[in-house]
């Protein structure tokens, strides 16, 4: 796979949607979990979505329950916490996997093109954050304690005014 738009991945709602359908603009890819201590970074990356999606930023959020099992949850579990809690309006995914031999190749691939501290590639919490550039390629790879408004102040100067 040459870039994300040769990826697809099943929605929230259990339909398949390639990632082609957002071609063009600057995608923010995050793996969430419900039960987390930076949960509260929905309201941030909600904030992101608002903000920056006229500008051409779409924040795309994957449900993992791999680390502490702390998305327990099924997608209707999943959908009612993100909208009664953070009233999430960014596209939401089914639960995957993001490290592992069940790793969501989507994942294989993000980590490969964007390796973390000291090169490892494994995802080591909940809330990792890709930005992949309009042209489909990784740019950055961001720790779960980066901060959505961390990112903004980036994203302020990498998007469209």
């Amino acid at each position: 796979m040459d870039s994300i738009w040769d990826f697809s991945a099943v929605d929230l709602d259990g339909h398949e949607r390639a990632l082609g359908e957002w071609r063009g603009k600057t995608l923010l890819v995050v793996n969430v979990a419900s039960k987390c201590g930076f949960t509260p970074q929905y309201a941030g990356l909600e904030k992101l979505w608002c903000d920056f999606g006229p500008r051409g930023l779409v924040v795309l959020g994957f449900p993992c329950n791999q680390f502490g099992h702390q998305e327990p949850g099924d997608a209707a579990e999943i959908r009612a916490f993100c909208t009664t809690s953070y009233a999430v309006s960014f596209p939401l995914f089914a639960k995957i996997a993001v490290n592992g031999a069940d790793a969501h190749p989507l994942y294989r691939w993000l980590k490969h093109a964007a390796p973390g501290v000291l090169g490892s590639e494994a995802i080591k919490w909940n809330f990792t954050k890709f930005l992949v550039g309009s042209d489909g390629q990784v740019r950055k790879r961001y720790a779960s304690a980066d901060t959505p408004e961390k990112i903004g102040r980036e994203l302020d100067d990498l998007l469209p005014k």
